[in-house]
């Protein structure tokens, strides 16, 4: 069966066609995987990389400039993260640059992010060098303690529910206070009481001294009072007296 110039067409067509979507293909991973310009390679160390997987981008500055070319299981405690950046960042990066595990966003991918540095050291990143690390969050910590407050919190909601309940049903002291008026007018009357007691209380205390005034100057009890007075003042000088005797020996001696 001979083919026909249509078909001759159509086969070109369909070559041309797969040809530019293969070449599509090949410059997308290239320039994904930075094939196409130059670059050099650090390293860092992470207890824990998070979920950071092989390709995913680095940024420095908030600008993407390489990828994470490899994650090798150094020991149980050491995880090695390989990345290569474009030649273009090298001269912005220091020594002492530092490498941390961000997100992409809130719920995005993994990410490498890489601080500038320059404050320690002013010497310049070389190929194969090995950058300072940050360790991640640990975001499942942070879920468990969140986990905890939010259990907490409900616990403390219910109970709170439970008391309200009993005291708007009058249950305990302070449900049947507030929910009973008799206890309620029980109450105010023992306080208004309680306020009339004190105020007896100060106006006898008031009657009491003004008694006492009075008798000391009754002519039946004056004799008493200053027999008292005088009984005072004399045990006040005899005080006097010692006092004056004990200040004068010890000036008499030197």
């Amino acid at each position: 069966m001979k083919t026909t110039g249509s078909q001759k067409i159509k086969i070109g067509l369909f070559t041309i066609v797969g040809l530019a979507v293969l070449l599509a293909i090949i410059f997308l991973i290239g320039n994904k995987r930075n094939l196409f310009s130059s670059t050099f390679d650090v390293y860092g160390t992470f207890k824990n990389v998070n979920g950071l997987a092989i390709g995913n981008n680095v940024r420095f500055a908030g600008i993407t400039v390489g990828i994470v070319d490899n994650i090798t299981i150094i020991n149980d405690t050491t995880v090695r993260v390989d990345l290569t950046l474009n030649d273009d960042v090298k001269k912005f990066l220091k020594k002492d640059s530092k490498i941390s595990i961000g997100s992409d966003g809130l719920m995005g991918d993994k990410l490498v992010v890489i601080a500038p540095g320059g404050i320690t050291s002013q010497e310049g990143v070389k190929n194969g060098d090995q950058l300072p690390s940050v360790p991640p969050i640990d975001a499942d910590k942070i879920i468990a303690k969140l986990t905890g407050i939010a259990d907490n919190a409900g616990t403390l909601i219910q109970n709170l529910s439970e008391i309200t309940g009993k005291v708007n049903s009058g249950k305990g002291s302070l449900g049947r206070l507030l929910n009973n008026d008799k206890m309620a007018n029980d109450l105010d009357a023992t306080v208004k009481q309680a306020k009339t007691t004190m105020a007896n209380v100060h106006k006898t205390t008031a009657t009491l001294n003004e008694d006492l005034t009075a008798a000391q100057h009754n002519f039946l009890l004056k004799g008493f009072f200053n027999k008292k007075k005088k009984a005072l003042k004399a045990k006040q000088d005899s005080i006097k007296k010692a006092q004056d005797a004990a200040g004068q020996q010890p000036a008499a001696n030197r």
